[in-house]
């Protein structure tokens, strides 16, 4: 299932502290586990069969981390992949992932970890302890090219010990809550044996030539799939561990992850793989946009039955996004211009009118859903180009142009591109220049291809870029704000804004031991991100909405309150609870030819609809 964070994905080693064979683990320690969750899969599932989906650009590194590795792709890599433990996807309670057992130190810093003795990586070494103390190396050192993951293993993670092959530490460099520092310490393995440097000048343990060695390796996999086929530019196909994959050794993992393979191919334009999913050539379509729902899934291959609907509610949190202005481009540091931007961009129009009311405005530009961390007070900026035009006018745009831009006294015109990745957007960044125009402001469109648009964005190439950024129950901010990652390239620091008073406060966020003061300081936080004006909110999906053939398998109810998606459609969010079910396949193909038919199949779930 999902994991919170990616920056608590990673496993980690010892450094500067005692050999690790040395250690002994402490008497007394009371260990834990969960068995007794709701199950969430069908016994009725099956194993076996081929599922067929699409991405629109083929990645442009299969590392995890280092440059250009934080694109869309990166969620196939990560976030089907097993950690130490998980959360259940209703209760969210802790439950066994690699490790069976769990136990807390008694210094608020410290969880100990015991791995099942039958996890594997795909490549069938064993995972042990080593490979969750590798990273730490692996994450500490500047062969990977990634300052915030060496930053943030510096200065989060004190030490991993390891007691023997299957027991090991992980200890946090600050006190935390129960709660949060699990969320630190829930560490995601690197296979320690794949990584191996072949030169190591530096002895730090990782590979020199990093980047451009292991650029287009895929690492082996702990998770059931792993990369086995890849036709560059073309396909990429995943395959399963099998039947005897170490995982279903965890009956939360029993009757999951039921298909052999899945065949991921490059089709860069949505509508051309809408055709190729209605041919049959790809197996599920994500039905994103409100034509996908109504007009165009109005065709014979749904009215005969033959491919099914679904719309299922969740509760999953929404991070941060809309459009992101990146401060350090020409006029976008003026706090008014970006407060004009932010009334004059109608977001709430484009909802009603383009995409009809089938999704929610974000009223925090920070995201929702993160339960008492979440300032419930902000409210988005409602469009009024009155108010627009009176920001602009202090900006010292009170002018028009011949063509109805506004102009400063040096010529200067009021003229932004918003950049954004897939072509399906245009229809809705269109509208909001049409409607930026009635405040005398120029929207142009800057549509890049997928992977190329975030590296593009990465780089800070950007003015506005619109898009969203996945979260975790408990929101971070080190990344997005904090001054270190201003005006420097390849991090998440997309508005290249920072101030001593938000630095102060992140700081303060990160270390904080009381979560009622935690909390306090996240609201304060996004309090002053939303007066800054550096993201203007967008608007969230709180739903799956698929559309898929007859004989993919779902379980009755499909939807927890963390099903992001039902299939692997374009990233690897789902909880694979789907299966095939090869009889169905033949007999729809076989009615197809025929002619005959069956009843038309929508399915809403809506138990999580808040």
């Amino acid at each position: 299932m999902r994991k919170i964070l990616n920056i608590f994905a990673f496993g980690v080693i010892t450094l500067g502290c005692l050999p690790a064979w040395s250690a002994e683990l402490p008497v007394g320690l009371t260990w834990e586990s969960n068995l007794h969750e709701p199950r969430f899969a069908s016994p009725q599932a099956k194993f076996g069969g081929t599922f067929n989906t699409y991405i629109e650009s083929f990645p442009q590194t299969f590392r995890i981390v280092g440059p250009d590795s934080n694109g869309r792709f990166r969620t196939w890599l990560l976030d089907s992949r097993p950690a130490a433990v998980t959360r259940h996807p209703d209760t969210k309670a802790w439950i066994p992932d690699i490790a069976t057992e769990w136990a807390y130190g008694n210094d608020d810093k410290t969880v100990y970890f015991r791995i099942n003795p039958n996890a594997r990586w795909s490549d069938g070494k064993p995972i042990t302890a080593d490979d969750f103390t590798y990273v730490l190396t692996f994450m500490r050192s500047k062969d990977i090219v990634a300052p915030w993951y060496n930053t943030f293993y510096t200065q989060q993670i004190a030490d991993v010990i390891k007691y023997d092959d299957h027991t090991f530490a992980v200890v946090s460099a600050e006190k935390r809550n129960k709660e949060e520092l699990m969320l630190y310490t829930n560490l995601q393995p690197r296979p320690a044996h794949f990584y191996q440097p072949k030169v190591d000048k530096n002895k730090d343990g990782v590979e020199d030539n990093f980047v451009r060695y292991y650029n287009f390796k895929a690492e082996p996999s702990a998770g059931p799939y792993y990369i086995d086929d890849i036709k560059k530019g073309k396909s990429i196909t995943f395959k399963h561990v099998g039947k005897d994959w170490w995982g279903y050794s965890n009956p939360y993992y029993l009757y999951r992850y039921n298909v052999e393979k899945i065949r991921v191919k490059v089709i860069r334009d949505k509508d051309i793989a809408r055709q190729h999913f209605e041919k049959g050539n790809l197996d599920s379509f994500w039905l994103d946009t409100p034509e996908l729902w109504r007009e165009k899934s109005d065709t014979p291959n749904f009215e005969h039955g033959y491919i099914h609907k679904f719309w299922g509610y969740n509760q999953v949190p929404m991070g941060a996004g809309g459009l992101w202005i990146n401060t350090a481009k020409p006029l976008l540091d003026n706090l008014d211009i970006r407060k004009g931007l932010a009334f004059a961009t109608d977001f709430d129009g484009l909802i009603e009118k383009v995409l009809r009311g089938d999704v929610i405005r974000k009223p925090n530009p920070m995201g929702v859903g993160h339960g008492d961390y979440t300032n419930s007070e902000l409210k988005a900026p409602p469009f009024d180009p009155d108010t627009a035009i009176a920001y602009f006018t202090q900006a010292g745009f009170g002018n028009i142009g011949p063509d109805g831009i506004r102009v400063n006294n040096k010529g200067q015109r009021l003229s932004f591109a918003i950049t954004y990745s897939y072509g399906y957007l245009t229809p809705q960044v269109a509208y909001l220049k049409e409607q930026a125009k009635l405040a005398g402001l120029e929207y142009t469109l800057n549509l890049i291809d997928g992977s190329s648009a975030f590296k593009y964005v990465l780089e800070k190439k950007h003015e506005l870029s619109f898009h969203s950024m996945g979260t975790s129950e408990i929101p971070q901010y080190w990344e997005y704000f904090y001054s270190e990652n201003a005006n420097k390239p390849q991090n998440n620091n997309f508005t290249n804004y920072s101030t001593p008073e938000l630095d102060q406060l992140i700081l303060a966020y990160r270390s904080e031991f009381d979560l009622n003061k935690k909390k306090a300081l996240a609201k304060q936080i996004q309090a002053i991100v939303d007066q800054a004006s550096v993201i203007i909110p967008g608007y969230m999906r709180p739903y799956a909405r698929e559309a898929y053939w007859r004989w993919l398998q779902i379980p009755q109810p499909a939807m927890t309150k963390s099903t992001e998606f039902l299939f692997p459609s374009g990233t690897f969010r789902d909880l694979g609870t789907y299966w095939i079910d090869d009889s169905l396949k033949r007999e729809t193909k076989a009615a197809m030819k025929s002619g005959k038919t069956f009843e038309p199949v929508t399915i809403m779930e809506e138990a999580y609809k808040l």
